[in-house]
């Protein structure tokens, strides 16, 4: 079903455009993922070790900017795909 809903698609908008806003999708899915995955640590890590929650939740927002960098380079690169 969705295959053929992604065919339809790229028959009338183009293949690569449907494939910049998939690619899209992944990296702002995966972006998530990761975000998420490093803030459940660092709270599991601050319940642990309370004394270390300065240095903990400034790598957490260290590790997430760099995680939202990455994904923002590839949203822009997979919409260039789709505009250009």
């Amino acid at each position: 079903m969705l295959l053929t809903i992604l065919l339809e698609a790229g028959a009338t908008l183009g293949l690569a455009k449907v494939a910049g806003a998939f690619g899209a999708s992944i990296a702002t899915i995966g972006a998530a993922m990761g975000i998420g995955k490093i803030g459940s640590n660092a709270m599991e890590a601050i319940a642990r070790q309370p004394e270390a929650a300065g240095d903990i939740r400034s790598n957490l927002i260290v590790a997430a900017a760099l995680i939202e960098g990455v994904a923002l380079f590839a949203v822009i690169i997979s919409l260039l795909a789709v505009v250009l």
